[in-house]
């Protein structure tokens, strides 16, 4: 008997901007038909995301990409990551 499969969705991330000095990184990230801007202000432990239409679903599993991958990221950068819901 196998178990369900749980949901889940694809997020792609692009890093448009970041400044080591500022403690800044900035960019888009999709997943389904969601598109939105964060900001992630590494020093401070703060993403901010806009718009806020649906950023409840992308919060905690961008956060945590993010916190696990920051020193990673380039701007210009493509990365993806997965989400465990669908979308």
């Amino acid at each position: 008997m196998s178990s369900p499969q749980l949901p889940q969705t694809t997020a792609y991330l692009r890093v448009t901007d970041c400044s080591w000095e500022g403690g800044t990184l900035q960019g888009e990230v999709t997943a389904g038909s969601f598109t939105w801007e964060f900001c992630w202000l590494f020093s401070q432990s703060r993403l901010d995301i806009e718009p806020s239409l649906g950023r409840a679903l992308i919060q905690e599993p961008l956060g945590r990409f993010l916190e696990q991958r920051d020193y990673q990221l380039e701007p210009g950068g493509d990365y993806q990551f997965t989400i465990r819901a669908h979308i």
